[in-house]
């Protein structure tokens, strides 16, 4: 099911699987996908995979949204554009997937461990 609600709690909501629906200058609705929310510097980006086709966006990238307030103090999701931002947004990416990935590794390999110790044990049992 798809939500109309605010974009940014959907965001922040940990259960949320549906698209994020934001608007652009032309008032005209884009889906996209959450990858990852990315805390830097005291402020927290997003990371949204378009669902919907963007000019100037490839279909294997993604953009970088900040969390701002606007001049009433309401949450608000901004374009980042500046170059080394957005590297270092996505350099902060990669070394959390790459945490990860390390982690489910080391878990795989003592779970492989484990196995082999009981398999042992059987042996030695017989």
């Amino acid at each position: 099911m798809e939500q109309e609600q605010n974009p940014i709690e959907c965001l922040l909501d940990e259960t949320n699987s549906d698209p994020i629906i934001l608007y652009d200058e032309n008032d005209k609705a884009v889906k996209f996908e959450q990858v990852a929310l990315i805390p830097f510097e005291d402020d927290l980006y997003a990371l949204l995979k378009p669902i919907d086709k963007i000019d100037g966006v490839e279909d294997d990238e993604a953009v970088v949204f900040k969390f701002e307030e606007d001049e009433s103090g309401a949450p608000i999701l901004t374009v980042v554009i500046e170059d080394k931002l957005i590297d270092d947004v996505f350099k902060i990416y990669l070394d959390m997937v790459n945490e990860e990935k390390e982690k489910l590794e080391k878990n795989t390999d003592k779970s492989s461990e484990k196995k082999t110790k009981k398999t042992d044990k059987t042996k030695k049992s017989k």
